[in-house]
């Protein structure tokens, strides 16, 4: 309930303008109860000798052998959203700064070159996928000299 109290403080004067404090208030706690029982779950690491890989995490593992090449095969725009975005961690609103865009079209032109890259890696690579639709297997192509 200190949490909670606490909480409710710290909305000062938008707590007065929420229009049912009680539904607010029974939210908030409901949602402390459950942070504090998923804190409260027993974690026993397995051994070494139990962890195993499954075949769908090797084969999407070693599909980013074929991101470099594919990559170089895409359209310069594409290929620098990707890099930029996907690959160097920045920020879709610093690439729409950048590029003096929208975020909503840095967004849809980041997005398209996401579908480009997956559709030339399915068809460069010969991506294989199993019934549920994960990468089952690919088969590598030589990188680029």
């Amino acid at each position: 309930m200190q949490e909670v109290f606490f909480k409710a403080l710290l909305q000062k004067e938008r707590f007065c303008r929420v229009e049912n404090a009680r539904a607010w208030l029974f939210r908030v706690t409901s949602n402390a109860v459950i942070d504090r029982y998923r804190l409260l779950k027993d974690h026993v690491p397995l051994p070494d000798d139990m962890v195993e890989e499954d075949e769908m995490t090797i084969a999407v593992d070693d599909l980013s052998q074929c991101i470099p090449r594919v990559l170089s095969e895409l359209s310069q725009p594409d290929r620098e959203a990707i890099t930029l975005c996907d690959l160097d961690g920045m920020s879709q609103q610093r690439y729409a700064e950048i590029k003096g865009i929208t975020l909503a079209a840095a967004k849809s032109r980041i997005q398209r070159a996401r579908m480009r890259l997956k559709k030339q890696l399915e068809s460069a690579c010969r991506v294989e996928r199993d019934e549920q639709g994960n990468v089952c297997s690919f088969t590598p192509r030589p990188p680029l000299t």
